[in-house]
């Protein structure tokens, strides 16, 4: 009877001891999905803030006289536009992750030396950029930076199949704290440092990138489905997931254009406003400049993306994109404060399209399509975005002929 009593004990210490390994193994995974998914996007966002010094800078401003970074001066009547739409570095951010994007799902799975070669070129885009002279190496920087994301994306997003679902979740939130703390960081760093410094601080991330994935995040020992016997818990077995060929995933595509085509249609317009159109709203004669309305508007709308992402809870689709054209064209609003608010919603409205995305399928899809459909799945918002940018070009162009309107209020 004792004997038998101690035995149930060991028993019973030996389950908390695992149960409580799984419990902190389980919050670690979940910790180094947000920070790894914060480091993918990172560098992604820092990019498109700074897009508008970048063609400041390389390429000229061809309707204001520009002084030491922030300081304009401004030609009244005239509306402040640089000779090259920033839409022209969405397309260099979002090109090269698109082409990533279709190709990656496709390819073997070598996870490892995949994110060995995003952390590479994360580094390698953030120098480029900030130590380029001429405008291809800036160009140039833009798209390694790009391929860094793209490959980071669909790599992850197919690896988290092996965690539990919950990592979607924190890997989406991460994403959206790197547009918070990407675009943050870099507004702010640019009021104290130049441009050029500015980005080489950030080299700081693509280490923090290695460091959570090779030490933070334990790594399955192979791929596996557990499959339940009569739903109880107790009772797995462990099978290994076969590897699908092309043709098998390809098969998969038709299934997954009713979570693709809205996700890319929200896409479209989010960054048809965000790259065709921010850089066109300008207040004057207030605290920020020109390029400082830029940087903090992107900031405002990252709180947006940071804060649905994080919640799990918001999916629309709103034709909020009239508001902004009306905005750069007539100068409707009176007052920057009321842009942010707008600012803010269209953030909220993208970032919970993109998490419940990937939250549904991570739900809704069999387990042994769910690696391939979540890779596939990523191109959905890089086509949206490439729509974005060639769209946003010839529209600043053409606002930019138009003489400044005097602005409602004033």
């Amino acid at each position: 009877m004792g004997k038998s009593s101690l035995t149930n004990s060991h028993v019973a210490d030996d389950v908390f001891d695992e149960e409580a390994i799984m419990k902190k193994t389980r919050w670690r995974n979940l910790v180094a999905f947000w920070i790894l998914g914060l480091c993918n996007n990172y560098g992604y966002v820092v990019m498109l803030s700074a897009a508008h010094d970048i063609l400041n800078s390389k390429f000229g401003n061809k309707n204001s006289t520009t002084g030491d970074d922030d300081e304009e001066i401004h030609v009244p009547g005239v509306r402040t536009c640089n000779a090259v739409s920033t839409g022209a570095i969405l397309l260099a951010d979002i090109l090269p992750a698109l082409a990533i994007k279709v190709t990656a799902p496709f390819l073997p799975f070598l996870v490892h030396a995949r994110l060995a070669t995003c952390v590479l070129f994360s580094a390698a885009g953030f120098l480029l950029v900030s130590l380029s002279t001429t405008e291809w190496l800036a160009i140039l920087g833009v798209v390694i930076t790009s391929l860094s994301s793209g490959l980071g994306e669909v790599t992850l997003l197919s690896y988290s199949n092996q965690y539990p679902k919950q990592v979607i979740s924190t890997w989406s939130s991460g994403t959206g704290g790197a547009g918070v703390i990407g675009a943050g960081s870099y507004a702010g760093l640019t009021m104290v440092l130049s441009i050029e410094n500015t980005l080489l601080v950030m080299l700081v991330v693509p280490l923090v990138q290695a460091i959570t994935f090779w030490i933070i995040l334990k790594h399955p020992a192979h791929s596996r489905i557990p499959i339940t016997k009569n739903g109880i818990d107790s009772q797995e077995q462990i099978i290994k997931v076969p590897q699908k060929t092309f043709r098998d995933k390809l098969a998969l595509v038709p299934g997954l254009l009713k979570y693709m085509i809205p996700l890319a249609l929200v896409y479209l317009f989010e960054y048809f406003i965000n790259q065709g159109l921010y850089e066109l709203v300008e207040f004057n004669d207030i605290w920020l400049t020109h390029k400082q309305q830029y940087r903090w508007l992107q900031v405002d709308y990252q709180i947006g993306v940071f804060i649905s992402r994080s919640s799990v809870n918001l999916i629309s689709i709103n034709k909020i994109w009239i508001m902004s054209v009306l905005q750069t064209l007539y100068y409707y609003i009176p007052n920057i404060w009321i842009v942010f608010a707008v600012v803010l919603w269209e953030g909220l409205l993208g970032g919970g399209a993109y998490v419940n995305t990937f939250y549904r399928m991570s739900t809704e899809i069999p387990k042994a399509d769910r690696e391939a459909s979540l890779g596939i799945a990523t191109m959905a918002d890089s086509i949206g975005i490439t729509l974005a940018g060639w769209l946003s070009m010839p529209v600043h162009n053409a606002i930019c002929k138009l003489p400044q309107p005097t602005r409602l209020g004033s």
